[in-house]
């Protein structure tokens, strides 16, 4: 498993309107398979978790390293993870979180986690930020090379770019 796309899946997570079962079929439209065992049992405790988890995003936004890795480890302690050697293609074996999880809240949640601890080990603790958009609060994990991501996605940063442009513009014309 690329670890890289469990950590996005996080971000994607806190990004995501999960606010019934209907929210949450829609973020996982993508693993069909889930849609049945979706409850909403499973929305309240990825609500809980998201609150949790947006914690460490807004402290590595804020440079609190220490912070980073207590909430990590802190979330790890409350929701422990069953990695798992998968085989399903012998000669590329990799890891996944245990498909044995006992809810789709549970695999979530146990992907999301192993995906950001070993991102925050390969990386270090400051690749995952909030967006600078104005009014935009997602979160993004950055992986570009020199640590340069400040926006969650494309749209935002068409949106910002343009409104410095005009900002520049008007500040140009009352001059």
């Amino acid at each position: 498993m690329d670890f890289l796309r469990y950590a996005e899946s996080a971000a994607a997570l806190l990004n995501a309107d999960v606010a019934d079962v209907d929210g949450l079929r829609a973020h996982l439209a993508d693993r069909q398979w889930l849609h049945p065992q979706t409850s909403e049992r499973d929305v309240a405790v990825l609500r809980r978790f998201e609150k949790e988890l947006r914690g460490v995003f807004d402290a590595s936004e804020d440079g609190r390293v220490d912070d980073v890795v207590a909430g990590l480890n802190t979330l790890l302690g409350e929701h422990p993870i069953t990695p798992m050697i998968s085989d399903h293609d012998p000669a590329h074996l990799h890891m996944h979180v245990a498909n044995r999880a006992a809810t789709v809240s549970d695999l979530l949640i146990g992907e999301a986690l192993m995906g950001l601890a070993t991102l925050v080990c390969d990386l270090g603790p400051s690749r995952l930020g909030v967006c600078s958009a104005t009014p935009c609060t997602n979160v993004y994990v950055d992986t570009s090379p020199n640590r340069s991501r400040r926006y969650c996605s494309d749209r935002c940063s068409s949106r910002a770019n343009v409104a410095a442009y005009r900002a520049r513009q008007k500040a140009a014309a009352t001059a």
